[in-house]
């Protein structure tokens, strides 16, 4: 179980988050970042909380080109905000529909020197703003001579790169996920739903200390599931199958990715030869991390696995991507992503394989780069199926 200790991060951590987005500010050509997407504000302040899941009241945290960071935030949440490193705080009485901290965003932003003319915000990729649209246009309106650009290359440039910090609470997420996995063959058996199963599944990751668990995905038919996305069925687990389980549990804000497979009774031979070819187009995906190389690389070396007999049998639009605050987060493992890999970078590493119309393998794994290759997070999964009975 996790101890107290376990959890937040000394302020010192948050100081050199500043301290690398002011400089990486510079390069951007930014007076300052405005940030109000749960997961960037919990970047910067260390905020834990569960009323994000209100859109009442937004949230806002404003780090500028030089100095500390402002948290313009509803009163309800001032005396949480106060609890972390944040000294410099501005509230207001909300809900108040009429402005949501509105003035008070373009005051503050007024009133940062101004050398670019330009503050960055969540606008691009794989992020979204935390207010609503409306909110965001007047407060682009109101600002005189202050532009409100797309923030996103700044902040996924800062947040790709782990400290050992973060890396540690991913670390423990995945122990948390690995210990249940590992249990599936003496708790599951042929019979049971995947509705059972993943209730069972839930109930372990909370026991093993488990913060939240945003996604849990359990998935069976025969010879491998035909779709990975949806939520459980009543269908009981049956000889033949395969049973697919993929969690994104979170430790702390930080999140695991990654999931196991296991025969159910018998096994086919193209499932095995699935299974192998998989697994191997996975490991090959793993040694192929290390810093220097980009991700597309590596996508392009799992791709040239899942090749057989001059058959392409790669039809991935990606085969993995970063983690962290956010169960995928950039890069994509995609032939197209020319990022570099550098330490302290986190990727899933996922190849998959459509062996027969409607039956998909899977197999994701989790590395931190490292700097002279990378360090395998999560406990490898065996080249044969585990078996339930």
């Amino acid at each position: 179980m996790s101890r107290e200790s376990d959890y937040g991060f000394p302020p010192e951590e948050f100081e050199a988050r500043v301290a690398r987005a002011q400089k990486y500010m510079r390069e951007h050509r930014f007076d300052g970042l405005l940030l109000s997407g749960m997961d960037n504000v919990r970047y910067f302040t260390g905020l834990d909380s569960s009323f994000w899941e209100s859109y009442t009241r937004p949230w806002f945290v404003l780090v500028p080109a030089d100095g500390i960071p402002t948290a313009i935030i509803p009163e309800i949440g001032r005396a949480i905000v106060e609890s972390t490193w944040i000294t410099k705080i501005i509230s207001w009485p909300s809900p108040r529909p009429e402005d949501e901290g509105t003035s008070l965003l373009v005051q503050a932003i007024s009133e940062l020197p101004r050398r670019f003319g330009r503050v960055g915000a969540e606008l691009g990729r794989e992020l979204r703003i935390g207010m609503p649209v409306a909110q965001l246009n007047s407060l682009i309106g109101q600002l005189r001579g202050v532009e409100i650009a797309d923030g996103a290359d700044l902040i996924w440039q800062l947040r790709m790169v782990k400290s050992a910090a973060e890396v540690r609470k991913i670390q423990h997420s995945i122990d948390i996920a690995g210990e249940v996995y590992a249990a599936v063959p003496d708790f599951v058996r042929i019979g049971d739903s995947e509705r059972k199963i993943l209730r069972n599944f839930r109930s372990r990751l909370n026991e093993g200390g488990a913060a939240t668990i945003p996604t849990l995905i359990c998935r069976a038919d025969v010879g491998g599931p035909f779709e990975i996305t949806g939520g459980p069925r009543e269908r009981p687990i049956a000889d033949g199958d395969m049973l697919f389980i993929d969690t994104g549990t979170t430790f702390d804000g930080y999140f695991c990715d990654y999931d196991r497979n296991f025969r159910v009774g018998s096994i086919t031979d193209e499932l095995r030869f699935a299974q192998e070819k998989v697994w191997d187009a996975n490991e090959v995906g793993l040694n192929s991390v290390r810093p220097g190389v980009t991700a597309g690389y590596i996508f392009q070396q799992m791709a040239n696995s899942l090749s057989s007999g001059g058959q392409d049998l790669n039809n991935n639009g990606r085969m993995g991507h970063g983690l962290g605050l956010r169960l995928t987060e950039p890069p994509s493992v995609r032939l197209e992503d020319v990022t570099v890999l550098v330490p302290g970078m986190v990727l899933c590493v996922e190849p998959a394989l459509e062996y027969q119309p409607g039956k998909i393998v899977l197999h994701e794994e989790t590395v931190v780069v490292t700097e002279d290759g990378c360090r395998l997070l999560t406990p490898r999964a065996p080249r044969e199926l585990p078996q339930i009975s």
